[in-house]
């Protein structure tokens, strides 16, 4: 009979058709099984339901042949929304149950894949067997798990139960156990305090949120990696390769003993899936799996070299024979209690070798380079697994030296151009670490799946169907398909990024964006403006310098600069703490200074001096905003003096007041006290959020400029910030979030403390 024939008016259950291979598999029962019908389990998320979801991939292209949307859904497929977790009641009418989802990460959370792999399977297994005894016939239940499942054995691996002793549900409980245990241990008292250490010396100047944020990223980060250790190790203890393929192994145990004896019941282990042959169409793939990452970063020069042995197999079958085999499978159900096995591969009769993926990509990029292509592509030796092990170490401590550097450099787009290029290093370097862990094993590996059954399973299918529906891996021609269709097909969205990544630079060169004029009637648009390291160069310090010493005859400026320099290192370690305890430390300084004869001082001697050290690309821009009828506010640490000769270019100036009394004379004198704290890191943003609030000011459309880390909570406060002459923490926050980038304050790399003049001239 032809496929159609017999899966004519056939009810499937799948899972996973948001994935790669249930996506696939949907396809192909709409567009060319006419006869059958779908109900797909669907995991609703917020705001969305199973059925829009559901909807969502009926209307990607390859779905078009398939007919309208809402026609399919009122009379070919339905949405039966649930989860793995807790599977909802099948309908008593289902013929077939094919099991496409699962946690197919190599490196899981342990409790992510026994949750998934192994509980969800018993859920969706005990849900079919009750289905199947309400309705008219026993259903078939077929099972999809991975080639791999048989775990670090070499040779011949068998059509056939996976031979061990394991027991299934002693290890979920135990699996899940330790999970709950890490979680615990992640909150002991000695590990909060180390996550809140860490993160102190990171985020403390910029405030207590941004610090108690920090230290919950790396604690959630901690137990993450430690369950994704955890679950490995103990995976290696017994015979597998990673918690992925111990899981399947799981997971089929539980099938074996559950499902079999009552339902017919098919175990189908496909190898490395990757994109098509030909449905639904050559190079169709979703996603990256295995191989993308390593063709894409081959191509762009990051991958020099690979811990793979030239001559081991990678076993790759083109995804459209792994939905054909389901196909043919779930068309041909085995006997109660003999579960059929099924190896969906290439290895055994059309094996291609680590040696010659490595040629034909070489060959494509070599002809179809990336912009970012190196002029020649790397050349693989392929050393083995220990030298590469070695040149990566080497790599990870350099770079770490490198950081080390960067964070002791002043501020110069010098620096930021070495952090751009350590952090691309970096990433090259971080990215052999994971591949070479996650995919050792795997390229290592000296595995030949035996494929009889499936062979099979294949020449049963009726001559007519062999070319819609054939799954005989033997005829795949591999040349043509690395070079005519998989690496065309998988680097054309990594062309896109190189697109936007070149308009990224561009935007980075250029600076800040485009200016929008407010509409009339519409909420006001702020633009706020850091003033030390983004309007001019230097320090608080400088300008503390530049006006307490003006108070000052010679002898006295000597002794207060010297008072600085002595304070200096600790109130730099005090600052990198708390950045508003530095200023009150700084700013008791002007204990006993005149404010009237300072603030004349600042009007008739020191302004000029300094509004020739704001940037003019700033002045500009600041005038740019007053033309688009936004509103311009001025935000510092600094004293109010300071900010004096910059008064009528802003509509709000936000400062630090020094507090005053009165002496005998009448005179206003500081006394060395503030009227409120500094308004540094969170402070800025929760000002800035009252006063938009207050004056109904619209932060979505508004900007903000500074140049520290400090600052990134006033940056994330708006719709548009901009980095200005960023230190390296907020230059690579900022690549990294796509803000622009500017550089107004050192047009030249400039000190971050200058020795004011004034120190060294003499007495009147």
């Amino acid at each position: 009979m032809r496929l159609a024939e017999q899966l004519d008016s056939k009810r499937f259950l799948l899972t996973g058709v948001t994935g790669f291979i249930g996506e696939a598999l949907l396809q192909r029962l709409l567009v060319d099984l006419p006869g059958a019908t779908a109900l797909a389990l669907v995991r609703p998320k917020p705001g969305q339901s199973g059925e829009d979801r559901l909807r969502a991939v009926l209307r990607k292209p390859i779905f078009r042949a398939a007919g309208d949307v809402d026609d399919l859904v009122a009379t070919r497929v339905q949405a039966l929304e649930g989860d793995l977790a807790d599977v909802p009641e099948l309908p008593s009418d289902i013929d077939v149950v094919v099991h496409c989802a699962g946690d197919v990460s190599f490196d899981p959370l342990i409790q992510d894949a026994f949750t998934t792999n192994v509980l969800g399977t018993r859920s969706l297994v005990e849900r079919t067997l009750e289905a199947s005894e309400r309705g008219h016939g026993a259903v078939h239940y077929v099972h999809v798990s991975t080639a791999y499942v048989g775990g670090r054995r070499r040779g011949a691996v068998p059509e056939r139960a996976v031979d061990h002793q394991v027991d299934w549900r002693t290890e979920t409980d135990a699996g899940l156990r330790l999970a709950a245990r890490i979680e615990e241990d992640s909150r002991l008292e000695a590990q909060l305090k180390a996550f809140l250490s860490a993160a102190e010396r990171d985020h403390g100047r910029a405030g207590p949120l941004s610090v108690a944020a920090g230290a919950e990223e790396r604690r959630v980060k901690w137990v993450a990696e430690r369950q994704v250790a955890a679950g490995k190790e103990r995976a290696r203890t017994l015979g597998w390769t990673d918690c992925y393929t111990f899981t399947k192994a799981m997971g089929e145990r539980l099938v074996e003993e559950i499902a079999a004896p009552v339902v017919p019941t098919t175990i189908l282990r496909p190898s490395i899936v990757e994109s098509a042959v030909q449905h639904p169409h050559p190079g169709w793939i979703e996603g990256f799996k295995m191989a993308e990452p390593i063709i894409l970063a081959y191509g762009r020069g990051e991958l020099t070299e690979f811990p793979a042995a030239p001559d081991s197999v990678i076993d790759v079958v083109p995804i459209d024979h792994v939905v054909n085999a389901i196909l043919k499978a779930s068309a041909t159900p085995p006997p109660l209690s003999q579960p059929a096995y099924y190896h969906v591969s290439s290895g055994s009769r059309n094996p291609l070798t680590f040696r010659d993926v490595y040629e034909f990509i070489r060959e494509y990029f070599t002809e179809h380079p990336f912009d970012s292509s190196p002029a020649v592509m790397p050349t693989w030796d392929f050393p083995g697994g220990r030298a590469v092990e070695r040149k990566v170490r080497a790599g990870e401590l350099l770079t770490s030296a490198g950081d080390r550097l960067l964070a002791l450099a002043p501020r110069s787009e010098r620096v930021r151009e070495a952090s751009r290029k350590l952090d691309q290093a970096r990433r090259q370097i971080d990215f052999g670490r994971r591949y070479m862990d996650l995919y050792k094993a795997y390229t290592e590996a000296e595995l030949r799946f035996v494929d009889d059954n499936t062979l099979a399973l294949h020449r049963a299918l009726d001559p007519a169907d062999v070319e819609l529906f054939g799954f005989d891996t033997s005829v795949v021609d591999w040349r043509h398909y690395w070079l005519e269709s998989h690496c065309p097909s998988v680097t054309t969205q990594m062309r896109k990024y190189e697109e936007i990544r070149r308009r990224r630079t561009l935007t980075e060169a250029s600076g800040p964006r485009e200016l929008k004029p407010v509409a009339e009637g519409a909420a006001p648009v702020l633009a706020v403006f850091d003033l030390a390291g983004t309007l001019l160069p230097g320090t608080v310090v400088d300008s503390y310098l530049a006006l307490r010493l003006s108070a000052l005859d010679a002898p006295a400026r000597v002794a207060e600069f010297g008072r600085i320099v002595r304070h200096l290192p600790g109130w730099i370690a005090a600052e990198r703490r708390d950045r508003g305890s530095f200023l009150r430390s700084l700013f008791r300084g002007y204990a006993g200074v005149d404010l009237d004869r300072l603030e004349a001082y600042v009007d008739d001697v020191h302004a000029p001096r300094f509004l020739e050290q704001v940037s003019s690309d700033a002045l500009r821009r600041i005038q740019a905003h007053r033309d688009a009828g936004h509103r311009t506010i001025l935000m510092t640490g600094d004293v109010r003096q300071v900010t004096r000769p910059l008064e009528g270019l802003f509509d709000e100036v936000v400062c630090t007041e020094l507090d005053e009394e009165r002496d005998l004379g009448g005179h206003r004198r500081a006394n060395g006290f503030l009227t409120s704290p500094p308004l540094v890191g969170e402070a800025r943003a929760a000002w800035l959020r009252r006063y938009a609030e207050v004056e109904g000011a619209d932060l979505a459309a508004s900007y903000a400029y500074a140049d520290s880390h400090v600052d990134v909570p006033l940056l994330k406060t708006v719709g548009n910030p901009t980095a200005v002459s960023p230190d390296v923490p907020l230059f690579r926050l900022a690549r990294a979030s796509r803000w622009p980038v500017a550089d107004w304050a050192a047009s030249s790399p400039a000190r971050r403390l200058r020795v004011p003049q004034l120190v060294l001239a003499g007495t009147d």
